[in-house]
């Protein structure tokens, strides 16, 4: 039950209607006033009732970047909101690994300068959409 209702909380105050009194205090403080309304309408079509990614998902995405910036606010809003959204303890690992593995190979072809067209060559073989 306190899962349900601090998901439906947190849902909430992340799909409530865009207007700049409505932000929470540390985006008032830290936003320019005539941008948080936008700001705030962009979270809420992001993670609102016709979002195409449902809320723990989106947070495990949000905290899965959030690791590689890094962020130390971002990791704990985002643990802490995919965790009110039903994400267990695995899930959010899970979630960090997969972030941390894009991360090195990432780090691994740029760094090698491996040709794109080889790399899109193999990926279309080994990734067929059909």
């Amino acid at each position: 039950m306190k899962t349900i209702l601090t998901s439906a909380v947190l849902t909430a105050f992340l799909c409530a209607p865009a207007m700049a009194q409505e932000a929470p205090e540390m985006y008032k403080e830290t936003y320019p006033d005539y941008a948080l309304g936008a700001a705030m309408g962009l979270l809420g079509a992001l993670e609102g009732d016709q979002a195409a990614i449902d809320m723990k998902t989106m947070q495990l995405i949000q905290l899965g970047v959030a690791a590689q910036i890094p962020c130390t606010y971002c990791i704990y809003f985002h643990t802490r909101a995919a965790k009110a959204a039903g994400a267990s303890d695995l899930e959010i690992k899970a979630a960090v690994a997969a972030a941390a593995d894009t991360r090195m190979w990432s780090t691994v072809l740029n760094g090698n300068a491996y040709d794109m067209e080889a790399f899109k060559a193999e990926v279309d073989t080994l990734v067929p959409l059909n």
